[in-house]
């Protein structure tokens, strides 16, 4: 039900409802606490979803020759099935991180002082819009560039890994 409705629903209405709902019911969150709750809860259940489908990706025949070994669940899960299934799930995973750093300017919604939103009081103060965009933007592609090269090299390290 959780991934459902998380990967369902669109991150900028998560973030409106945890800030704007929950209230109603008693709990109020900060506008930063509340931005990076919908972060998070929406990252996970993209991230379930890549584990999900990398576990089972591995090939059954693992699990039936940790049973023949007689290994057990807990074992065959950290030790055989994880391992294998760790080099399907950072790419995606990875991806999703990068997209996690760009959906991070939603926050600015909330009032939340993040880049975007520095950028947006800057800009219109300044009148300075397409400078103030273009660094913006900038700050944002150095991050992502920043991350997906770090992930490459990890990726390289666990092919590296698998085939010694």
């Amino acid at each position: 039900v959780y991934v459902e409705i998380f990967r369902g629903t669109s991150l900028l209405v998560q973030m409106f409802w945890l800030f704007y709902a929950l209230p109603l019911l008693g709990i109020r969150l900060e506008p930063t606490t509340a931005g990076i709750l919908a972060l998070g809860l929406n990252i996970g259940a993209y991230g379930a979803e890549v584990v999900r489908g990398a576990i089972l990706a591995v090939d059954p025949k693992q699990y039936e020759a940790s049973t023949a070994l007689n290994f057990g669940p807990r074992y065959t899960l950290w030790n055989i099935v994880m391992p294998q299934a760790l080099r399907t799930i950072l790419p995606p995973l990875g991806n999703d991180f990068v997209a996690m750093v760009k959906d991070s300017s939603l926050v600015s919604v909330l009032g939340v002082a993040d880049i975007t939103q520095m950028g947006k009081v800057y800009a219109a103060g300044s009148f300075r819009f397409f400078e103030t965009y273009s660094i913006v933007a900038y700050i944002y592609l150095l991050l992502t560039v920043t991350l997906s090269l770090a992930l490459r090299a990890l990726e390289r390290k666990l092919r590296k890994g698998a085939h010694e």
